[in-house]
């Protein structure tokens, strides 16, 4: 049973998560899902509250390449993905926490509007 919608905060977001590989995605995928039925993910996480947004959370993927993808459930008792991406740094990928950040100050502008 889900109790929990899901949704790509923008086109560019579900484009990226596609663009990972099959396999990446299904690991992300179980996590997601599981945080729609109000489980904990499989996957590692980490809270990015300071660099991203209040609730924004990282799942992670270790390895070479490693993997991440950013995402909220604080809004419409959904879960917003708002970030896909390999991770090609040791420590904070800059440009991809303010690709992050960027999105979810969007999403909170438009779920102000509604």
């Amino acid at each position: 049973m889900v109790d929990r919608s899901f949704a790509f905060v923008s086109e560019a977001a579900d484009r990226e998560y596609m663009d990972l590989p099959k396999e990446i995605q299904h690991k992300f995928g179980l996590s997601l899902r599981a945080l729609q039925e109000n489980k904990k993910p499989f996957l590692k996480t980490t809270s990015i509250s300071e660099s991203v947004g209040i609730g924004a959370i990282e799942l992670k993927i270790n390895g070479s390449p490693a993997f991440r993808c950013v995402y909220v459930v604080k809004f419409q008792n959904t879960v917003f993905v708002l970030h896909s991406f390999e991770k090609t740094t040791d420590g904070v990928d800059k440009q991809a926490m303010k690709t992050a950040k960027a999105r979810y100050k969007e999403l909170k502008r438009e779920l102000s509007k509604s």
